[in-house]
């Protein structure tokens, strides 16, 4: 995923990057924020790297709203100008506006997803509706629209390069979907439904943390944990104890409806129980419950759809995706609907037969799906996923996978270094080396769970890359793996290796960035294509030459038997159905969100959910949406509201562009370059539909996403 702040999403869609000394030497002096606070000025530190141990959590209030102010002066200087509008005195120097905003909300960004704590989360609060209002002034700003607009209208006779180009082209576009046209009237209206939802998105990402972290299940005897490893038992118990739980053992829940141990656990009652916990996580009737928020947001977005003169949320979100429209949207999903659901029912049949073989005298819950498909696995492939889990130890996927695989495709090497401050002791750093030993960036990694983290997994930057303010990128990536015991190593399941690579895939995209200009640099792209290249980077996860290097024995080295891993390729396509309809599910439970008309009403929260799913089809009961619409942050709390679909879109994308290597010789350095150069490099600077045809040859084709995971035969 890649991660977009929703403090980051208000402010600073296009125009701040991060600051360098050397430019506006008038910017040095900053108004009401004391040269004490460590956002007063760039970090001195390398690649200006977060100082994380001068930074306090007294420091982000000022330092945003100085920000802020400073931001609004500068944008008002630009559309007060007496001087004719040019690219460079109001393009250019929007991309060069807000930079002390855009430092200190970066940082902020890092900490409250990945180490937040209620004073962090109180300033989260309150700044939300000013970022929201600051974002209304500068993109309800009619003088500046106008300006802009001027520069549109003429960019043919400025010959201006392909780049600033697209930038004009870019700011053109983003202003008239804020609603740099709408009357003085309906701006006003639109301003306050936009600092609302600022409020609210703000309110459900404290209601999700907090609920998913009340609702861990707490078990008091040992034997209700049958069926976890020791080391799995063992991280309850002390989870239980940092909780305050005396002689019990707790299991805390991760973002999706399905929970790993699920697939482990023997008892049935215990399993029922901790399926129920996720699945009514944030629907207690308590200070918790999100279903009033995200009703609201829902409305809210209807609205402000209606005010900018579309029939719904998704039709004016979709203006600039690669996808466009919601029935196009539509129209793809349709595609993979029928093959889905008789995988997935065929699947079902698999898991009920061993039922039935064993006398369950049951009928297959969505709680029972993962522990009998590991059983079906077992019988049909000979894989046990302990088996697995020895040979995938953190630091060797890192280092000897992910690591290895980028050299291999892109020349670049990794060192790792400890003088740079960090903000938890889990986090790494690593200095990113091209091919021609110059320094390209630093990447951080943070990827064990903790209770003041939000679930899931993502990738952005502490400091973005741009030629014009000469800046190198500053890379994260975030996970919620599960953190070994004390002394041990940490053991991966085999999805949880997909996710470093799939992150890993977000960060190449952010540091081979190679752009002039901020606003459309690296990761700058849309929804539905900027899973593309993290997607795309899962496939070097089991490549021969790839795999051999990273899954060797943590005890002993060995590289793990042929044998395993001829098995774990057979079973590759297995229960794929699962999980291609439970990401079905959760593209079309948003898409309906988004689709309410203005005058739409959500009474009952739950009866819409399973109407949505019947609608289209998707109503399977023993397959669950992969997140309910009560914890589903990507569309509530991030980025991808009317765009989860991104994920099978771009993994259509991915698939057909890793045939195109297949097809020509595979994980080489030349191919590597090649996509480097054409895709992992260009940002946003030109069509991205362009940008894939230009390098597989022709238009996305879905036939390598559907053969991949099982859906039709090859």
């Amino acid at each position: 995923m890649k991660k977009f702040s929703f403090l980051f999403l208000f402010v600073i869609l296009i125009f701040s990057t991060s600051w360098t000394g050397n430019m506006h030497k008038a910017d040095d002096r900053q108004d009401g924020l004391p040269e004490t606070n460590p956002f007063f000025a760039p970090s001195k530190l390398p690649f200006q790297a977060p100082a994380f141990d001068k930074i306090k959590n007294s420091d982000f209030k000022p330092a945003i709203e100085e920000g802020i102010r400073r931001q609004r002066a500068e944008i008002e200087k630009i559309a007060d100008s007496p001087d004719a509008p040019t690219f460079a005195n109001t393009i250019v120097a929007m991309e060069k506006s807000g930079q002390l905003l855009k430092r200190v909300n970066l940082v902020f960004s890092v900490l409250t997803g990945a180490y937040t704590n209620p004073e962090l989360q109180k300033v989260e609060s309150e700044e939300a509706p000013k970022l929201a209002a600051n974002n209304d002034a500068i993109y309800l700003n009619t003088k500046l629209f106008k300006r802009i607009e001027a520069i549109y209208q003429k960019r043919a006779a400025l010959k201006l390069d392909a780049e600033s180009k697209r930038l004009v082209e870019y700011y053109y576009e983003n202003f008239n979907l804020a609603g740099a046209r709408l009357s003085e009237t309906d701006k006003e209206s639109l301003k306050k439904l936009n600092q609302e939802e600022a409020v609210l998105r703000t309110k459900f990402n404290s209601q999700l943390l907090a609920g998913t972290r009340k609702a861990a299940l707490a078990v008091s005897e040992k034997a209700e944990l049958a069926g976890l490893t020791d080391g799995a038992i063992d991280a309850a118990a002390r989870s239980a104890k940092s909780n305050g739980l005396t002689g019990q053992w707790l299991l805390p829940l991760q973002n999706t409806t399905q929970q790993p141990q699920l697939q482990s656990l023997t008892s049935r009652d215990t399993r029922q129980k901790l399926f129920e916990a996720s699945w009514t996580r944030t629907e207690k009737g308590d200070a918790n419950d999100t279903r009033a928020t995200i009703t609201r947001i829902a409305s809210i977005r209807a609205q402000k759809a209606k005010l900018l003169g579309f029939p719904n949320y998704a039709a004016w979100k979709l203006q600039n995706q690669m996808a466009k429209t919601p029935a196009n949207v539509e129209l793809f999903l349709g595609k993979i609907v029928a093959a889905t659901v008789e995988k997935a029912k065929q699947e079902a049949a698999d898991n009920q037969a061993v039922i039935d073989k064993q006398n369950g005298g049951f009928k297959l819950q969505p709680w029972d799906w993962n522990f009998y498909a590991e059983q079906v696995r077992k019988a049909k492939y000979d894989l046990d996923e302990s088996e697995i889990k020895p040979y995938l130890e953190i630091d060797n996927v890192l280092r000897n996978g992910v690591f290895y695989a980028a050299n291999l495709l892109y020349g670049i090497t990794f060192t790792e270094r400890k003088d740079l401050p960090v903000y938890q002791p889990d986090v790494r750093v690593f200095n990113v080396i091209d091919k021609d030993g110059s320094q390209i960036g630093l990447f951080y990694c943070d990827y064990f769970k903790r209770d003041n983290k939000r679930g899931g997994a993502w990738m952005s930057n502490m400091v973005g890359q741009s030629y014009l303010m000469g800046t190198k990128p500053v890379i994260y990536n975030v996970a919620n793996l599960t953190p070994p015991a004390p002394g041990q190593p940490a053991l991966l399941t085999f999805e949880e290796v997909r996710t470093m690579f799939h992150e890993f895939g977000h960060a190449l995209h952010g540091l081979f960035a190679s752009q002039r200009y901020p606003g459309i640099s690296g990761t700058s792209v849309a929804r539905d294509f900027v899973e593309f290249p993290s997607q795309f980077n899962e496939h070097w996860a089991m490549d021969p030459k790839v795999f051999k290097h990273y899954a060797v024995h943590y005890k002993t080295g060995r590289p793990m038997p042929q044998q395993l891993v001829d098995k774990i390729n057979k079973a590759g396509k297995f229960n794929q159905g699962y999980s291609t309809a439970e990401l079905l599910a959760a593209d079309y439970l948003d898409m309906q969100w988004h689709t309410l008309a203005p005058d739409a009403s959500v009474a009952d929260v739950d009866k819409f959910e399973a109407d949505a799913l019947h609608k289209t089809g998707m109503d399977l009961p023993q397959v669950p949406p992969r997140y309910r619409s009560t914890y589903f942050s990507h569309i509530w709390g991030s980025g991808y509201a009317a765009g989860y679909y991104a994920y099978m879109w771009t993994s259509m994308l991915d698939n057909d562009a890793y045939s195109w290597f297949v097809k020509h010789g595979g994980l080489t350095r030349q191919n590597g370059q090649r996509f480097r150069d054409m895709v992992l490099s260009r940002g946003n600077t030109e069509d991205l539909g362009k940008m894939f045809r230009e390098f597989t040859g022709h238009d996305p084709d879905i036939r390598p996403m559907l053969e991949y995971r099982g859906l039709v035969a090859k």
